[in-house]
């Protein structure tokens, strides 16, 4: 969850204990969990409205397909995919597979730039 761990949980914990005392804690908890709820009803109803206002096409979307990060993932995994199906159907066809591009022969030295090193 949000890449937090157990020692990082714990350390938190013990900073909320010491800031706000053991009497006040429980009610920040219950808030802290209210602003949770509220925020994940919040979120379900803006994906639910955006999914009825794009139509049925779109029926399956989710919040995380709109995530640039998570588009470019997708992209270059069907790319690969892609790849990998084409070299299969190249093997059955009785093609050689293609040879890597810029592959380095045995004992040769890759290219050094100064500058940019």
């Amino acid at each position: 969850m949000f890449g937090i761990g157990l020692p990082e949980l714990a350390v938190i914990a013990l900073v909320a204990v010491v800031v706000f005392g053991p009497d006040r804690l429980p009610e920040f908890a219950r808030q802290a969990g209210r602003l949770v709820r509220q925020l994940r009803r919040l979120a379900n109803s803006a994906q639910t409205q955006l999914r009825e206002e794009l139509g049925p096409e779109y029926a399956d979307l989710k919040l995380t397909d709109l995530d640039p990060r998570e588009a470019i993932r997708r992209h270059i995994r069907e790319a690969m995919e892609d790849e990998d199906a084409a070299d299969a159907a190249a093997q059955k066809r009785g093609e050689p597979p293609k040879p890597p591009v810029d592959v380095l022969q045995h004992g040769e030295t890759p290219p050094y730039d100064v500058d940019a090193t």
